[in-house]
């Protein structure tokens, strides 16, 4: 069985399926002016929120993909990821530099997690 959450006419925010939940790439939508402190904060809220409403949570990612429009904003964006990250659960990870839909998003963040029933 699969499920969606937050369909939209292009994207679903995330999908369910075989308890495994697929995150469609989050980005600063509310404050997308925000320097890249700022916009990571509001990307890993994002994401804990959909984790949540999937049934899992930080603890049970099993890959994140990061998107960042300057590499040079690494340091800045893994202070923030350090302090989020569930302590002995950092999940596989790539970081790239890429250009994203919106030039005043920094960051954009793809994960994949696996449901806490799962």
């Amino acid at each position: 069985m699969m499920q969606r959450l937050h369909v939209g006419a292009r994207l679903s925010e995330a999908a369910v399926a075989n308890g495994v939940i697929y995150l469609a790439g989050q980005v600063a939508e509310q404050r997308p002016d925000a320097d890249i402190t700022g916009q990571t904060r509001e990307v890993l809220g994002h994401i804990d929120r959909l984790l949540s409403e999937c049934g899992s949570d930080k603890s049970r990612l099993l890959s994140v993909q990061i998107f960042l429009a300057d590499i040079g904003d690494i340091a800045a964006m893994n202070a923030v990821w350090d302090a989020w990250v569930a302590p002995g659960a950092a999940p596989p990870r790539a970081t790239v530099q890429a250009a994203l839909a919106d030039p005043r998003w920094r960051i954009e963040i793809v994960a994949i997690a696996l449901r806490a029933d799962a």
